[in-house]
């Protein structure tokens, strides 16, 4: 650690992204505790990136992307972490879940050798904070994948924040509205910090697919079970 690093950690001690609380050492990243206490996955569908599924079938059967996958479920420690991306500007965090994306990824999305491509931000919204999370968390995962980073991807629409929407909502058409920008990578990773309902990523990938694309996946930090 520098001088300076030091020097701040007396002023203004760091503190644990998943529970705000001081950190023991300031060269911690998240506190023992919330260490212990991330949601993983257990590997379930591919298709779908569910450890198990509710119904009968699939909920990702007809989607755009291959396949899906998330290292943590969307509650928690992971939901905290998720949280200080987007809402409170943690932008360090990225790096801390890109470094569990990178950890876990699975043998054949990392045998696909493609480009990192992050879901695109409502450009009201990327006004409005300064930064986009899906695209500082992309480039924190492709520095740990020494993957090439593709920013191809533009949205149009003017729907409201995905944050509560219910399922109904989020898949009604026209609601995401997506196309690409200029000459996409034939093979991509769609990057979001969380996969809900999968409407965005499916957005992505078929934009993509439309503009002659060969492979499609999709990865995300957490998954909503």
């Amino acid at each position: 650690m520098s001088l300076l690093a030091e020097l701040l950690a007396l002023v203004a001690p760091p503190s644990c992204p998943g529970c705000r609380r001081a950190l023991v050492r300031a060269d911690e990243r998240l506190c023992a505790a919330c260490v212990r206490g991330l949601p993983w996955l257990l590997p379930g569908c591919v298709r779908c990136g569910l450890p198990v599924h509710r119904g009968s079938a699939c909920p990702a059967a007809s989607a755009a992307f291959s396949r899906a996958w998330a290292p943590m479920a969307y509650q928690g420690v992971a939901r905290e972490l998720v949280g200080a991306l987007k809402f409170r500007a943690a932008l360090p965090v990225a790096d801390l879940m890109a470094a569990h994306m990178a950890a876990t990824l699975p043998a054949v999305l990392r045998g696909l050798d493609a480009a990192l491509v992050p879901v695109p931000p409502q450009r009201a919204r990327r006004r409005a904070r300064g930064y986009d999370p899906a695209r500082e968390l992309t480039r924190a995962l492709a520095r740990r994948l020494s993957s090439p980073v593709a920013p191809c991807l533009v949205r149009s629409d003017r729907a409201g924040r995905q944050v509560g929407a219910g399922w109904r909502a989020r898949q009604e058409a026209g609601r995401i509205v997506v196309r690409v920008r200029g000459a996409p990578p034939a093979r991509v990773v769609v990057v979001d910090d969380v996969h809900t309902t999968g409407a965005t990523l499916d957005a992505c990938c078929r934009a993509l697919l439309a503009a002659d694309v060969q492979v499609v996946a999709a990865v995300s930090y957490a998954r909503t079970l």
